[in-house]
């Protein structure tokens, strides 16, 4: 783990009051298992302004609407770029290169097919809703700077995720098929991400059962919203254990 050479680290704010159920954000345990978490959120944003260029050359009628979910994404990127620096921490991006590299392999292979419905799966609905469990459980234990800039992305992922929504609801007719296959294949491996980061995210107080309850109930919802009936949701949500 590396460290940036800062003299003061600001975590400024009213702390008082829960102090003392907060981590140490100075501490070098912490700055370690922040170097890697920090590194999956700046690479997890930078993934999805590709991704929405991507899918924005699938369907060239909704480029310019994509291209500015991209723009969202590259702003919250360089938000979280600034979350690091102000711990004095350096992010892992290797580590975090290697932790996408699963969905970013399946969503390329998607991509080249042109499957329209498993890029917005993956990047949408999948990886959509596993940023919005962790900022949710993450908001709670912040430091104060990281803690305002986190706030601010996630109402801006709801609204991504909500696109992807749309537009799945709108085709699910037709892409019903595709939708439960990429599924089965896709959202195994966001478990398996959350069971990799697991101890890091316990050094920064958010717990593993949590981040998986969150993240369930906004892709749940998401399903729900598309038209899919509770049969075919519970189907779908038990590829996470099966």
């Amino acid at each position: 783990m590396q460290t940036l050479e800062s003299s003061k680290v600001a975590v400024i704010g009213d702390l008082a009051g829960n102090a003392e159920s907060l981590p140490d954000f100075t501490s070098e345990k912490y700055k370690d298992a922040y170097s890697r978490i920090n590194a999956i959120v700046i690479e997890g944003e930078k993934e999805a302004h590709d991704n929405y260029v991507s899918i924005g050359t699938l369907i060239p009628e909704k480029a310019e609407e994509l291209k500015k979910l991209a723009i969202m994404e590259m702003r919250h990127m360089k938000g979280f770029t600034a979350c690091g620096k102000n711990l004095g921490v350096i992010a892992d991006m290797p580590f975090a290169k290697e932790f996408f590299s699963r969905l970013h392999g399946n969503f390329q292979k998607a991509l080249k097919e042109e499957k329209i419905t498993t890029c917005f799966l993956i990047q949408a609905i999948l990886i959509e809703a596993f940023a919005i469990s962790a900022y949710h459980v993450y908001i709670r234990v912040a430091d104060p700077f990281a803690k305002k800039i986190t706030e601010g992305v996630v109402k801006d992922e709801y609204l991504h995720l909500n696109y992807g929504q749309e537009w799945l609801k709108a085709n699910l007719k037709t892409c019903k098929e595709e939708l439960i296959k990429a599924n089965k294949e896709n959202l195994p491996i966001i478990k398996s991400m959350l069971d990799q980061v697991a101890e890091d995210a316990e050094v920064l107080q958010m717990d593993k059962e949590e981040l998986m309850e969150e993240f369930m109930i906004a892709y749940q919802d998401s399903l729900l919203e598309m038209g899919l009936d509770s049969r075919e949701i519970a189907r779908m949500a038990l590829a996470a254990i099966v």
